[in-house]
């Protein structure tokens, strides 16, 4: 029998690539329950137009669905992912997972009392090939010992198509907490952290003066047991980019390393998913394309059998928890 589905909000365009990569895994999306008429919903019908809208999230929560998919207002993420597994459903939100240290805790709590499983989608790693081709040189010892990472996400702001909730501190959560949770994942992930300490978080205002609760800049320094790792990110892609933001990750190991060009390879080759691996022996550019997207069956083999092949709830944890540390710290000073 197949899993399904259901989504729960529609808030942010990531629930685009979540419903689509949970049915190519084979998930059956039963429908999906959003407040109000985002600006996503025309793109959702156009992609999606066999799945049909509830009108009550009371509808959504008590079909018997196996997974949701949480895309509301970030504020919003930690409520739904609640009664989610309250109605027994595991839950896949987009990220950040939760926007504040009390959220966090409800959901660690949900998840303690139900069982349920609790996934972030960190898509920067999640739902690029490049990612999982980079995961296999690791694994395979092609650079070494992991001792840095550099994660860079630039992104477009595209401020005349933002809904109002972009620009609300309370209800976005900050850059950090938001877009730098991507980062953070990718250290822990690639240098084999369990967790890591923060050791200097700062965010600004440098573009956008008149939408003061904005932080249109964010930088990050973290430290684990034998790594470090630097993140930068911000909303200042150039318009002239063929896409989103210029996404980079540069892996540094004791024999080597490896670069990610996810989304765009400016003045080299054309489309997506480049990545550089110099060692002793090999110094080349791979074109990692072919690779796959594992995260998403992955899950829906763990819904199955209750494992954790696609990630851990531990990492799942302590990334937002490192997130939110940062964005706090970054406040704070």
């Amino acid at each position: 029998m197949s899993l399904t589905c259901v989504a729960l909000g529609l808030d942010h365009r990531h629930i685009y690539g979540m419903t689509e990569n949970m049915r190519k895994a084979g998930v059956v999306c039963v429908g999906y329950w959003t407040e109000g008429d985002p600006v996503t919903l025309p793109g959702y019908v156009k992609r999606f137009p066999d799945i049909p809208r509830f009108d009550r999230l009371e509808d959504a929560l008590g079909w018997g669905a196996d997974l949701a998919l949480v895309s509301a207002v970030p504020a919003d993420r930690a409520a739904l992912t609640v009664k989610a597994m309250q109605n027994g459903m595991d839950v896949m939100t987009d990220k950040p997972g939760c926007t504040s240290f009390e959220q966090l805790d409800q959901i660690k709590g949900a998840v303690a009392e139900t069982g349920r499983i609790w996934s972030v989608n960190f898509s920067e790693r999640f739902e690029t090939a490049v990612s999982t081709r980079a995961s296999e040189l690791v694994s395979a010892g092609a650079i070494g010992r992991v001792v840095q990472t550099i994660g860079l996400g630039p992104h477009r702001l595209n401020k005349p198509t933002r809904p109002d909730w972009f620009f609300k501190r309370d209800r976005y959560g900050g850059i950090l907490a938001d877009i730098a949770s991507h980062q953070i994942d990718q250290f822990l992930h690639y240098t084999g952290s369990d967790t890591a300490q923060i050791t200097n978080a700062f965010v600004a205002n440098y573009a956008n003066p008149d939408d003061p609760e904005l932080q249109d800049f964010g930088e990050l320094s973290l430290r684990s047991a034998h790594a470090t790792g630097y993140i930068r990110v911000d909303w200042y892609t150039p318009d002239a980019l063929p896409n989103w933001g210029d996404g980079r990750l540069t892996i540094l190991g004791t024999e080597g390393y490896i670069e990610l060009r996810k989304y765009v390879d400016v003045g080299g080759a054309p489309g997506t998913d480049h990545l550089i691996l110099v060692n002793g022996e090999r110094c080349e550019k791979i074109d990692a394309l072919g690779a796959g997207l594992p995260y998403f069956a992955r899950l829906a083999h763990d819904i199955q059998h209750r494992t954790e092949t696609a990630m851990t709830q531990a990492h799942c944890f302590t990334v937002m928890e490192l997130a939110l540390r940062a964005q706090e710290m970054a406040e704070a000073s």
